[in-house]
């Protein structure tokens, strides 16, 4: 008689975690149950920006529902192929700022630099889904230039990693990184947004916690959670971890139609927020990117609602307003 011996199971990693998304939109539906539902979704083949949802994320939505406020912000529809006047494929106009492969200098004291191509999650109402990645590769080979560019400028006091998604790197590239910013002088802080931690939150593991808290620079994290849905108990534990390296934590959303255009909606990823330890930060007007015109929310409309949320929340939870407008010299506070 053959004993067979029990293989434990094994918490999958986050490269495992990423390797294993969704990137079909029949296999995504028939997970939640939606198979035969009449959605308008774009298939696979048709799709210029292909689907890619984790399996975490994807249990965070609500089996049966087509209107689940998570499955909205990552589903390609059919209404993505319209065409609508002023939703163009560069709305942020960064290809004005790109004075060297992998960086994008729109304001004064901080610069960006795109660290990764890749994201975790492909979110349809994306303002780079149209950004030529191709002229700005991440990776050792190409980001001395832009290390170069960052010590030439002494004005510049915070770099901030995006991308893509600069998680979306490995941490031995991001440690090299860091380590190589944090020699340069006149650099005070490293700024990292990501939805890495909030799709797959056990990307935040020992290597990334190392080189995120482990420099001189003052270390921010910004999350992008727009609906409270998003926060579960893995992320809760995520953000304790970024804590205990005194690294700020930070959100901002995306006022999107259909997935959180509501004050109570809002009113509750706020305090959810707050508890899990992030502090709302902004709150985006979508930008006018070709495939988005489907979640855009007129200004009055964004107006009324946000008059009714400061009315029910304090001024720490209440999130900043604003807009990114080509040209200006910073955020545009809407009031």
């Amino acid at each position: 008689m053959i004993t067979q011996t029990a293989v434990p199971w094994q918490t999958p990693t986050w490269k495992e975690e990423l390797s294993g998304a969704f990137r079909s939109v029949d296999d995504l539906l028939q997970f939640l149950e939606l198979e035969g539902t009449d959605l308008a979704f774009q298939s696979d083949s048709t799709s210029p920006f292909p689907i890619r949802v984790p399996i975490s994320y994807a249990r965070r939505m609500r089996k049966g529902d087509p209107d689940d406020p998570l499955l909205r912000q990552v589903l390609p529809l059919q209404a993505e192929t319209l065409t609508f006047p002023g939703f163009v494929a560069d709305p942020l106009e960064e290809a004005r700022h790109n004075p060297v492969p992998g960086v994008v200098h729109k304001y004064e004291g901080r610069v960006l630099l795109i660290t990764s191509p890749a994201c975790a999650v492909h979110c349809r109402y994306c303002f780079r889904r149209h950004f030529p990645y191709e002229d700005n590769t991440g990776g050792k080979a190409h980001w001395q230039p832009a290390l170069d560019y960052i010590a030439g400028d002494l004005s510049v006091r915070e770099v901030i990693l995006s991308g893509g998604d600069p998680l979306a790197a490995n941490d031995n590239q991001l440690q090299w990184l860091t380590d190589q910013l944090a020699r340069i002088g006149h650099i005070r802080r490293l700024r990292v947004h990501s939805r890495f931690p909030v799709v797959i939150p056990s990307r935040i593991d020992d290597p990334c916690l190392s080189w995120l808290g482990g420099s001189r620079l003052d270390t921010i994290m910004v999350l992008h959670i727009n609906h409270p849905a998003e926060i579960d108990s893995n992320l809760r534990a995520m953000v304790a971890r970024l804590k205990d390296r005194n690294i700020t934590v930070l959100n901002q959303a995306v006022l999107l139609k259909g997935v959180n255009d509501s004050a109570e909606s809002l009113e509750l990823l706020s305090e959810a927020l707050f508890a899990a330890g992030v502090l709302p930060y902004y709150l985006h007007l979508l930008d006018p990117v070709a495939g988005a015109s489907h979640f855009d929310l007129p200004v009055s409309e964004a107006l009324a609602l946000y008059r009714t949320l400061s009315g029910r929340l304090p001024g720490y939870l209440l999130p900043k307003l604003v807009q990114d407008v080509p040209g200006k010299a910073s955020k545009t506070y809407i009031v």
